[in-house]
């Protein structure tokens, strides 16, 4: 696969099924048969979710799958509002039925859900959401149906800060390698694999910083390019433009912070208390994302944020009025994709392997070709 490598450093992303054919691997073959992956799923996600409540203070609470449009509740994943939610009218017999939203992630309900319980700094919620994306190019790693640990934890003031958000990080990545140790424990053909383990450490890199080593790359190959010396990182201050003119990703602006000025333990300013957790997948031969979190905004980061990306008439809708009167906690939080963390600790090539959701008829006869068990 060393091809695929050297075309993911000079290209764009997936765009393609002729690209998707390339990109999944010849002589693919399943470590687990189909009845043993759902049995490994099954206990998989219970290990995990178990683990991430113990290491973050989170108890398990239910989350909505559709929202009103007047909330604001609904998560527009970017800050240009390309990806719209599917919406609906429903309440049948009401003189005017209610417009409706199937949500696309719960970051921000999640929040408020925070004062519903009455979490206090320290205390946290943990979701299994369900979430429907219609506007994505449904490829391996890429579904219209996502499923999500999303959680959110309250915390204090003092804790907003790269050091706290560095601390929250190596929790979850433990809970992660540990749920691999415990996996492959349970289901030992997992161990007969050549797959290397994940390493047990994460490694630390600014967006900024990982402009500055390739500065001549697009966003994704740069993640592919440090992939490959570091196995599994975390790229901190996504949203806020670096150097080149552009974020390293475009970032929604009112839940992350990425504004707050930062300093890096060598002294140098940056930007921004976010991140995500990518890892270098050993059966696709790519880039693998598992985790977006951060610390949340203020009241008054959320305004600078909305008003960078001229949102600022987001600032009348109800969630955004509770931060801005003080009437929700300050909190971090994030959602680990399931399908994704499980397609990669199963050592599947497939998202459709390990959930059952829509394919494109092009993609379910290349995964045909290619041995790849799709669910239907």
């Amino acid at each position: 696969m060393a091809s695929t490598k050297t075309a993911d450093l000079a290209g764009p992303g997936i765009s393609t099924y002729e690209e998707v054919e390339r990109i999944l691997p010849n002589g693919y073959r399943s470590l687990l048969d189909p009845k043993e992956t759902q049995l490994a799923i099954h206990a998989l996600k219970l290990h995990l979710e178990e683990n991430l409540c113990k290491a973050l203070g989170l108890f398990h609470v239910e989350v909505p799958l559709v929202v009103t449009r007047e909330s604001g509740l609904n998560d527009y994943l970017d800050r240009d509002g390309s990806r719209t939610p599917v919406e609906f009218r429903c309440g049948l017999g009401l003189d005017e039925r209610m417009h409706t939203q199937v949500v696309q992630a719960a970051t921000k309900w999640k929040r408020l859900a925070l004062r519903q319980f009455e979490c206090v700094p320290g205390e946290g919620i943990c979701t299994d959401m369900r979430a429907v994306r219609k506007d994505y190019f449904l490829d391996h790693d890429h579904s219209a149906y996502v499923d999500q640990w999303d959680w959110e934890k309250a915390i204090r003031p003092e804790q907003r800060n790269l050091a706290y958000l560095k601390e929250t990080v190596r929790a979850i990545w433990g809970v992660i390698h540990g749920s691999e140790a415990f996996i492959r424990k349970e289901f030992p053909k997992l161990q007969a694999s050549s797959f290397p383990a994940l390493p047990e450490e994460l490694t630390f890199i600014h967006a900024e910083d990982l402009l500055a080593m390739y500065p001549d790359l697009p966003r994704k190959q740069r993640e592919t390019a440090i992939l490959q010396k570091h196995p599994a990182v975390f790229i901190i201050g996504i949203g806020w433009i670096l150097g080149d003119g552009y974020p390293h990703e475009m970032r929604a602006a009112d839940y992350d912070d990425w504004v707050t000025p930062t300093v890096t333990e060598d002294g140098r300013p940056m930007h921004g208390l976010n991140g995500d957790i990518l890892v270098w997948n050993p059966v696709t031969q790519r880039r693998h994302e598992l985790t977006s979190m951060g610390i949340r905004v203020t009241k008054e980061t959320l305004r600078q944020q909305l008003e960078i990306t001229g949102q600022l008439d987001f600032l009348k809708l109800p969630y955004h009025q509770a931060i801005l009167n003080d009437e929700i906690p300050l909190s971090i939080g994030g959602g680990i994709g399931q399908s994704r963390t499980v397609m990669l600790l199963l050592r599947k090539a497939h998202l459709g392997e390990v959930s059952v959701t829509v394919w494109p008829d092009e993609l379910n006869r290349i995964c045909e070709r290619k041995n790849i068990h799709v669910l239907q």
